[in-house]
């Protein structure tokens, strides 16, 4: 079967030259020059140096990493499938994230600063006291890690990597996660920084390159895609069987508003309340929220670095829509046969499932457009996208489950074991990942947007509603927040369950579930259940005691300001991990006194493999009580020099003012 430039669909254009091998070594090469050079600027053997590069990143490698480490693989596939299925309407979860990233520098990583954190469950457990809610946060978000952010990015760049180089998907994947895995468990959060600016400078250009073959391709811009997208549909249509598939117009034409952002309330695909409030909802969990984005900003060396780096990461955000969904939208139009495909059985032959194959239409441009050498280069993009998602995912789990499940496990832990359980997790991720391949091969690819977007949706809410509470409201306390997340968990499995146990359907084969169930847009169900899980939050903690404003000093918006001496609710805890950890200290000296000539004799390769993962086997001495008490009472500086907070001020403005403009004109 030939598609409409002649060429066989069945064949695949492989790549095999010097050319492209060159540029993707090339590339493999300046990343794991980047993260061994990385590895000499930072203290990697200490909980500080490893998890949060010694909190001395500047702006620019800070907005980068937030961009790289938001931009997967599941981007490049994802948004430009969509994209070619029904228009510009998907970038708005790009473009909203422009005025999310504000709030979080502005309003919630003062907050985590001043509270002296790690992770957010730690922010949670010095917030409410207790371990509940921090032991759920941090179970539910590797839950998330698992099962929908790296799920979604093996299975694109699976698609991906299938299209480009004809690989067995096992060789292909294994070497991508053991290179990934590599200079995260090496070199810590610095090396992720670092090489995820490099990362960033080749996706954004690679990306450049290919929209600029789009654009002398398919002739004419933007103007031209007006005109020829509405009449992108496949001709194979016309041999559907009328008895066997019960098919409208609508599952072959693209979308009459496909360049509209803002669509109808009740029939768009992506109504526009849902749109506005929906995606900034998910939104702010995942910005402001979320361990792999909030890690970054705790990692600047100040505050106004924050917040020019989020400033960084809100520009660069404004390119996906050109660099990926229009992408999306040409790729339909020069191949209507392939990226449109409505016939089941041609659809199986292209792409593999029977649903639909949009998500081929970013790697099918790449393929068939761009000459050799620069096919190299794109998959390098492709590479770097995968693996600085998936680097971002790994580092952050590991902080997750060393500081908030391990030391739970062991208070008595150490640094030197938090080091070496921190990359044994990263392991223990790549070969859950591993595992996870048959499964997401086994996905259906029409629904990789769906899929990630509706889990977020049905799980996500309920945490973003517990942080804005937390954070803004003194009078939320431990059991309103406690039964809140658990009430919104329940709401949203009950909705979750059901969609996926009778499948979100295509245009082909419309879903079963009952619209009382899986009638609402799942946008519109993440509204209802934020607002629903606040409700629950206020009334709960009004009918219960009040925090005391001695425990919440530093820990809540309208308190981070303050110098009184705060009274942690988990001092008890911290003090028996203290005393724990001391008892460890003297068992582990009189076995140091005992085999010190043991100790002298240590082989060279011992020492090597301690300095190669920067875990040095002289343990640093614990901190006396008054050395802790001292601590306690060392406030973070959270000040800024007045003229570059005005700077990075007038230019969040300038930021939102671009914002404004481009969804007004797009609208």
């Amino acid at each position: 079967m030939e598609d409409s430039n002649g060429q066989d669909m069945g064949s695949k254009v492989t790549i095999n030259n010097p050319a492209d091998i060159g540029v993707i070594v090339g590339y493999f090469l300046l990343v794991i020059s980047v993260g061994i050079w990385s590895m000499f600027r930072t203290n990697r053997g200490t909980v500080g140096g490893y998890f949060l590069a010694g909190r001395t990143m500047a702006w620019w490698p800070v907005g980068a990493s937030l961009f790289a480490s938001n931009i997967g693989s599941g981007h490049f596939v994802g948004l430009a499938g969509t994209g070619a299925a029904s228009g510009i309407a998907v970038g708005g979860f790009e473009w909203n994230a422009l005025f999310i990233v504000l709030l979080l520098g502005w309003l919630f990583v003062p907050v985590y600063l001043t509270a002296g954190v790690i992770t957010m469950p730690q922010y949670l457990k010095k917030r409410f006291g207790g371990g509940r809610i921090s032991l759920y946060l941090s179970v539910i978000s590797l839950f998330l890690y698992i099962f929908t952010k790296i799920s979604v990015d093996m299975f694109s760049g699976a698609v991906f990597i299938q299209q480009a180089l004809g690989w067995n998907i096992y060789v292909a994947v294994i070497a991508l996660l053991s290179i990934t895995a590599l200079y995260t468990v090496t070199g810590g959060l610095a090396a992720l920084m670092y090489t995820d600016t490099v990362q960033t400078f080749v996706i954004i250009a690679g990306a450049f390159v290919l929209t600029a073959f789009c654009d002398l391709c398919g002739g004419g811009g933007y103007s031209a895609l007006l005109e020829k997208y509405p009449a992108a549909m496949p001709a194979a249509r016309q041999s559907l069987d009328p008895w066997r598939y019960n098919v409208s117009e609508r599952c072959y034409t693209p979308r009459p508003d496909a360049f509209h952002l803002l669509r109808d309330p009740v029939h768009g695909d992506l109504p526009w309340p849902g749109v506005l409030f929906g995606i900034a909802i998910v939104g702010s969990w995942y910005w402001c929220t979320d361990q792999v984005i909030v890690q970054r900003c705790l990692a600047a060396r100040s505050l106004t670095h924050v917040k020019a780096g989020c400033i960084m990461c809100g520009y660069l955000k404004l390119l996906p829509m050109f660099l990926m969904v229009l992408p999306g939208m040409i790729s339909r139009v020069l191949y209507p046969e392939e990226v449109g495909c409505v016939v089941p059985e041609v659809c199986k032959e292209v792409c593999g499932t029977e649903v639909g194959c949009s998500n081929i239409a970013y790697p099918k441009l790449v393929m068939s457009l761009m000459p050799s050498g620069l096919r190299g280069l794109m998959l390098a993009v492709m590479l770097a996208a995968l693996m600085s998602s998936l680097a971002s995912i790994f580092n952050s789990s590991s902080t997750l489950f060393t500081m908030d499940i391990w030391t739970r496990l062991r208070p008595q832990a150490r640094d030197r074991e938090l080091m070496i359980v921190g990359r044994v997790w990263v392991l223990c991720i790549v070969s859950i990942s591993i595992c996870w391949v048959p499964v997401v091969q086994a996905a259906q690819s029409g629904q990789l947007f769906d899929y990630i977007q509706s889990v977020t949706s049905y799980l996500a809410p309920p945490i973003a509603a517990i942080f804005f509470l937390a954070v803004f409201v003194k009078r939320v306390n431990e059991p309103g927040a406690f039964w809140g997340l658990m009430g919104g968990l329940a709401m949203g499995l009950c909705r979750m369950a059901p969609e996926f146990a009778f499948g979100t359907g295509s245009c082909l084969f419309p879903s079963t579930c009952p619209t009382v169930v899986c009638g609402v847009h799942y946008l519109y169900f993440a509204v209802l259940l934020f607002l629903c899980t606040a409700a629950l939050v206020l009334i709960v903690s009004y009918c219960t005691p009040a925090i005391p404003d001695r425990h919440l000093h530093r820990l809540v918006f309208s308190l981070r300001h303050s110098k009184e001496v705060r009274d942690d609710l988990d001092e008890e805890e911290q003090e028996r991990g203290r005393r724990a950890r001391r008892e460890a200290e003297d068992k582990s000296r009189t076995k140091l006194e005992q085999g010190e000539e043991e100790g002298r004799t240590q082989s060279g390769i011992s020492r090597l493999i301690g300095w190669f993962c920067g875990v040095s086997s002289a343990q640093a001495p614990e901190l006396t009580e008054q050395e802790v008490e001292e601590a306690a009472n060392n406030m973070p500086d959270i000040s800024e020099d007045p003229v570059w907070k005005h700077v990075v001020n007038a230019n969040g403005i300038i930021m939102m003012a671009v914002a404004v403009f481009m969804w007004g004109y797009y609208a």
